[in-house]
């Protein structure tokens, strides 16, 4: 089949595109930014298309001559998500009934019954409800908790349960869930391709086991060999007031949280196992939730995590050219600008460079930088905690701590997008020249553009502190490059 993935650089359609490639398909990636997928292994073996589900005639060219589309895109962290998303669906029906896709495959979440659901499960019905309603045939997918390695649900399970010995819990934690592992989603969602066109309709998929959120916590203890862990209940604890605490614990920041805990109110139970009578369960029969979190965990431990939650950047995240390039046509901006010799070789230097952040740190002044991300966290931004996907090597299009890896010549030059809350939009980029005696230089510039008098007000207020922050990066870098790796 020729398949059309839209959301292909997300969680899930990051690991659903091999998958539908080791089964026979032919795959045509469509992103808003192509670039994001320029190192992944499977690149050579799809086709690309560049194109966004906001832009009709983006999305018409790229569902040209498909056969069957997967709609795995949705804008939970933007305020506006529910307009955004509906108006996405409907885009991308209407483009799949003039191209005459054979089918559409969707995955949103668990309906309960009879319930006035939270804005993030109501926005999922309704976009199925779209897609449904194409004239195209359609298949729903609906799922609760998905349990994998960087998934945005597992994240917020993971840090709650390991960095709170003694757990508050509001009346949420009680309320009944059916996880299921992200790869018996796989398994669906691959299957779905191969329906014939008369199977339409939303069906619930999940794991074997119905939990609640508290019992979730509890086994997630038990697989990672912590103790057991003491539990509080705080009736008076809303949705609201829980995503505050999730923001400040987890990598998982307040405009995600938020609609997720909203959703977890509700008891997201399948309805029945009627998927069953058309794509028969994998062949080991459905994981269950332990054994789920414990590949989770293994993935983690050997830096093997393929997607992360963290990794889709917002539709508005800024983009080439740098404020400061030639091109550029805009107003003020500032730079830190710094280069220091080194008699590190150009490939020790680089090392270094590419292992920044996550648990290697940003090599100047931690107290500062650690400062820096809880007030980030406070006000709804990234943080410290998103850390990075494996130790010593960057994917572009990845988040990195509070950062995003927009550009990425390697060994050369790392380009780094700031995606704090700031009075303006922030760059950082690391280099690494070699001279014609044999020598190393390493560059480095810090870029800001301010927004209004706040962004001037932010640039000069932290100017006195950039001796400390910036110099200091440029002497433990080259200083690190030069020293034996103990690794």
């Amino acid at each position: 089949m020729r398949c059309v993935v839209l959301g292909a650089t997300g969680y899930v359609g990051g690991r659903l595109v091999p998958q539908l490639l080791d089964a026979g398909h032919e795959v045509r990636v469509v992103a808003r930014s192509p670039e994001k997928i320029a190192e992944e292994p499977w690149r050579d073996r799809v086709e690309v298309e560049r194109g966004d589900v906001t832009d009709p005639p983006s999305i018409e060219r790229a569902l040209t001559d498909g056969e069957v589309v997967y709609y795995l895109v949705h804008s939970l962290a933007r305020k506006d998500f529910v307009d955004v998303d509906r108006e996405a669906a409907r885009t991308v029906a209407e483009a799949a009934k003039t191209a005459g896709v054979g089918r559409l495959v969707y995955l949103g979440g668990i309906v309960p019954d009879d319930e006035e659901l939270s804005p993030h499960l109501a926005s999922r019905a309704e976009v199925g409800r779209v897609l449904l309603e194409s004239g195209v045939p359609a298949v729903v997918l609906q799922a609760a908790v998905i349990i994998g390695s960087g998934s945005a649900s597992f994240e917020m399970l993971r840090y709650l349960t390991e960095r709170l010995p003694a757990m508050i819990t509001p009346r949420w934690v009680h309320s009944r869930i059916q996880p299921i592992a992200i790869r018996d989603v796989l398994h669906y969602l691959v299957h779905a391709a191969e329906l014939p066109s008369d199977v339409q309709g939303a069906f619930d998929i999940g794991g074997p086991d119905v939990l609640t959120y508290l019992d979730m916590m509890r086994r997630y203890a038990v697989v990672a060999g912590l103790p057991r862990r003491a539990v509080v209940p705080v009736p008076v604890l809303t949705p609201w007031l829980s995503a505050q605490w999730v923001n400040l614990v987890t990598p998982v920041p307040k405009s995600i949280a938020v609609p997720l805990i909203e959703s977890l109110v509700h008891e997201v139970v399948c309805h029945d196992h009627a998927i069953a009578e058309h794509i028969p369960d994998p062949e080991a029969g459905l994981t269950h939730y332990e054994h789920a979190v414990e590949l989770a965990l293994t993935r983690i431990r050997n830096a093997d995590v393929p997607t992360r939650w963290s990794d889709a950047s917002t539709a508005s995240a800024p983009s080439d050219p740098l404020p400061s390039d030639p091109e550029w046509a805009g107003g003020t901006v500032y730079e830190d600008k710094r280069e220091q010799k080194t008699d590190a070789s150009p490939e020790a230097l680089w090392d270094v460079i590419e292992s920044i952040g996550g648990e290697h740190g940003w090599y100047s002044f931690p107290l500062a930088w650690s400062v820096r991300g809880w007030a980030d966290r406070l006000v709804g931004g990234a943080g410290l905690r998103r850390g990075r996907r494996d130790p010593r090597r960057l994917h572009l299009g990845e988040a990195l701590d509070w950062w995003r890896v927009e550009y990425l010549d390697r060994p050369r030059l790392l380009r780094l997008r700031a995606e704090m809350k700031l009075p303006g939009r922030a760059w950082l980029e690391l280099g690494v020249e070699s001279t014609e005696d044999g020598g190393t230089i390493y560059r480095q510039r810090a870029v800001f553009e301010p927004h209004g008098f706040a962004g001037h007000a932010y640039w000069k207020g932290i100017a006195p502190f950039h001796g400390v922050i910036f110099g200091g990066m440029v002497r433990n870098i080259t200083g690190a490059a030069r020293t034996p790796s103990e690794d």
